[in-house]
């Protein structure tokens, strides 16, 4: 984030103040800054958004979004209105502001780490998992969108159009003349193959876009999802591949993403083969993430991109 002359600090500070908040603590610098702030009912998550991201009015159709589903009793954070009314606040820098009630919890896992607990916790979880993405996107179809509301797209041209949302993930500079072959043909693969689902009454609208591990919070026996500042309007099984995109690794796997499809189609359609096409997707778009954000030396590039060509391999040999 651009800090500009205040410093963050002072900036965490002057918004915590827009919802009478005090004592800002930082918990997270990555693409937002996020701070832990005490309120008079209790805790609170106050962001600082990045400039540049997202537009106001993406930000303030997020907040409108996770307002409404937790409204319905969605296992998502609520974005909470500061003493003016308002869900985001311009700070005297320019910065935006925003904060979401406290959820309890432990994250299910991080990336890059085997997941714990035995696999049939594992694949309780993971069954649970689909079930919350699905009552998501069930929620979401029966609310009425407000007018103006736009988020970034997760559609074909997010995804591997020729300037994809997230970077030409074919033209990542690490990749050896054959992994980047691979990545162009999962490209070419991958167009085809949405064009087709696209063609066939697609199921398309707001989607989480980032149901990560790290953002699915554990509370006991109940899950919350947190971080919406990559959601977007895209595929709805989008958000089933990005969540298998992190677990290719594990021993499980097979198994994983059956609970996962499992639990999602309870009330909604998972075809595997469509749920293997976006996972694919998915660990492409994480190779086009890294370029703008990681150092060339972070050893995350080659391991994404080595990912990514697993990935396609597999899809390929089912396909």
């Amino acid at each position: 984030m651009n800090q500009g002359a205040a410093p963050l600090q002072a900036l965490a500070e002057e918004a915590a103040g827009y919802w009478d908040g005090r004592a800002p603590r930082l918990i997270s610098h990555r693409e937002n800054a996020v701070f832990e702030i005490a309120l008079p009912v209790g805790r609170a998550a106050l962001r600082l958004h990045r400039a540049g991201y997202q537009s106001e009015a993406a930000i303030r159709s997020e907040l409108w979004w996770c307002a409404a589903l937790a409204a319905k009793g969605v296992g998502v954070a609520a974005a909470l209105p500061s003493r003016e009314g308002a869900l985001l606040q311009r700070l005297s820098s320019g910065h935006l502001a925003s904060a979401i009630a406290w959820v309890e919890g432990a994250p299910l896992g991080q990336a890059g780490e085997p997941l714990g607990g035995g696999l049939p916790s594992i694949l309780g979880r993971h069954r649970d998992l689909g079930r919350l993405v699905a009552a998501i996107h069930d929620t979401t179809d029966r609310l009425v969108l407000p007018p103006g509301f736009t988020r970034p797209r997760w559609d074909i041209d997010g995804l591997v159009g020729e300037h994809p949302f997230w970077g030409r993930f074919w033209d990542h500079p690490a990749a050896t003349p054959d992994q980047a072959a691979v990545l162009r043909q999962a490209r070419d693969f991958l167009r085809d193959r949405l064009a087709v689902y696209q063609g066939a009454a697609p199921d398309i609208g707001p989607i989480h876009a980032d149901v990560l591990r790290e953002n699915v919070l554990v509370n006991g026996n109940s899950l919350s999802l947190i971080d919406f500042d990559d959601c977007g309007i895209g595929f709805r099984l989008y958000d089933l591949g990005t969540v298998l995109s992190q677990n290719l690794h594990e021993p499980g796997y097979s198994e994983i993403r059956l609970a996962l499809i499992e639990g999602y189609g309870e009330t909604r359609a998972a075809p595997p083969d469509l749920v293997d096409l976006f996972t694919l997707a998915r660990t492409c778009a994480s190779v086009g993430w890294t370029m703008p954000r990681l150092r060339p030396d972070d050893p995350i590039h080659a391991s994404h991109i080595a990912r990514a060509v697993r990935c396609a391999g597999l899809v390929a040999a089912i396909s």
